[in-house]
């Protein structure tokens, strides 16, 4: 049987990584062709280029990752089954479980490398791909700002920014408040604030800070100050895709500061955190469906296997999205949404299989 094995688990893996090789170059070759004009226009270094396809192409595998592995198991499985061989495995004695083991292992194998993908290596692909677009696509466009930024610090300090420029570092209306015991102490107001990276200090014009006293308020004003605030750049900049470029270790950390600070984007960050272990396990359910699709010979040959194996990897990608959507725009539970579709096709898994069975 271990011949067995290593032939169903090489044409699996083989398959896998073949797909994967044939996807790629189209791509590269669509995202460059949408994107050769600026490109050239902003006169980007050749070098600068070949990583930023690099990190784009290390970014959008992990996201088709699901879809790249059903239709390979598709693909393979049905060759199989077309040229009997499923049918002599399984007459010679051989269970369908035991037949499914070499299938396992390779799920194994490729859950790992997805594991490995998305710790470790899209957080850096993505942080690549963002910061070139920022760099070099986006030159001489104004940089999408973000609006009604409220944060809290600290236990004590809340700040607030109407619109923040990346590219400028520079924020309009600002507002400090820092309460103590439930009661404001003081209050800081300015039209603009700008982070001064030379020295890390924060330059406010038309400065207003009213320190709220027992009897009398004391208001301290000034056409321009230059201060340093108990907070980073980073927190007047919560950039959207920022969970994306964070390794699994600092994503944690950084939304256990953001849920303490009240971050309304929190159901966001936490897709992410939780999809890093959902897509492996989504692995191991892909390929049992798969292999319970088109383990049988049909009248229709590949064709009729291959489309009902993409129908259901497009359900199950709807199905994420739909979810992933309602997370971000709502008060659904990140973690119901990252791990419902992998229960509702892991039962579906489970009935296939049954049936494959028989």
């Amino acid at each position: 049987m271990k011949i067995l094995d290593w032939y169903i688990l090489k044409r699996y893996l083989i398959t896998f990584f073949m797909l994967l090789l044939l996807f790629i170059p189209i791509m590269i070759t669509v995202h460059l062709a949408e994107k050769i004009g600026k490109i050239l226009e902003n006169e980007v270094p050749f070098n600068a280029v070949m990583v930023y396809l690099l990190d784009f192409t290390i970014y959008f595998t992990y996201l088709l990752f699901p879809l790249f592995l059903f239709i390979s198991v598709i693909w393979f499985t049905s060759k199989l089954a077309n040229n009997t061989e499923i049918v002599a495995f399984l007459s010679s004695g051989v269970s369908f479980t035991r037949f499914l083991k070499p299938y396992l292992i390779g799920a194994t194998a490729i859950a790992i490398f997805s594991l490995v993908l998305g710790l470790y290596l899209t957080p850096k692909a993505s942080q690549g791909f963002n910061d070139f677009k920022y760099k070099y696509l986006n030159r001489g466009r104004p940089v999408a700002e973000n609006t009604n930024v409220f944060r809290q610090i600290n236990d004590n300090d809340f700040i607030y920014v109407s619109s923040f420029n990346l590219k400028n570092k520079t924020g309009s209306n600002f507002t400090l408040e820092h309460i103590e015991e439930n009661k404001l102490t003081h209050k800081i107001n300015a039209t603009s604030i700008k982070y001064v990276e030379k020295d890390s200090t924060y330059q406010l014009r038309n400065y207003v800070k009213r320190t709220i006293g027992e009897f009398d308020d004391i208001i301290e004003r000034a056409p321009i100050k230059d201060t340093l605030f108990a907070f980073d750049i980073e927190d007047l900049t919560p950039v959207i895709y920022i969970a994306e470029t964070l390794p699994y270790k600092e994503l944690r950390d950084f939304i256990d500061k953001e849920e303490k600070r009240g971050s309304s984007n929190i159901g966001r960050y936490q897709l992410v955190l939780y999809r890093k272990w959902s897509l492996p396990v989504s692995v191991f359910i892909l390929t049992i469906i798969a292999v319970a699709v088109s383990s049988m010979k049909r009248r229709g040959g590949m064709g009729v296997n291959l489309a009902v194996g993409i129908c259901i990897a497009m359900v199950f990608v709807f199905f994420d999205k739909i979810f992933g959507v309602m997370a971000e725009q709502s008060d659904f539970s990140p973690l119901v949404a990252v791990w419902f579709p992998n229960i509702i096709f892991g039962i579906l898994a489970a009935y296939l299989l049954r049936n494959a069975k028989r």
